[in-house]
């Protein structure tokens, strides 16, 4: 098996990457609430993938930066947010009765646990939308 990945050429390679990996690392990322520790974690699983598609070691030294370059490849956290963006929208268009969008615009009653509340999604595309000046509509309403 080893021979045949070293025969196979970068495109090739990088398409099993697209179909397998990236699909591994984005399984069900729709509702994430990614922390900056899991972040990091996806990053690091994505660059360990592409410095084996390259033959490139830790030992080697090679930037980040230098093996996205030569892959062509795009960060999987940057992925996956605009994957939520295009799932918020998708949600947004649905009919009221189907369950994804009663869950988005549900509002739960009573009181929360004490201490630091939980993030939510919904608080988290709030946020980024804040950044790029964005009015966030999360209700659809």
């Amino acid at each position: 098996m080893e021979t045949f990945w070293k025969q196979m050429n970068k495109e090739t390679k990088l398409r099993i990457h697209n179909i397998t990996a990236k699909a591994a690392l984005k399984f069900r990322s729709e509702a994430w609430v990614l922390k900056e520790r899991e972040e990091q974690r996806l990053e690091a699983a994505q660059m360990k993938f592409l410095r084996h598609l390259l033959g490139i070691t830790k030992l080697d030294k090679e930037k980040n930066q230098c093996i996205k370059q030569k892959t062509g490849i795009q960060n999987i956290v940057k992925e996956i947010k605009q994957y939520q963006k295009k799932w918020l929208q998708h949600v947004q268009r649905m009919d009221t009765k189907r369950l994804p969008k009663q869950a988005l615009q549900c509002k739960p009653k009573g009181r929360r646990n004490i201490g630091r509340p939980r993030k939510r999604w919904r608080d988290l595309l709030h946020l980024e939308d804040q950044g790029t000046g964005n009015t966030p509509n999360p209700s659809g309403t």
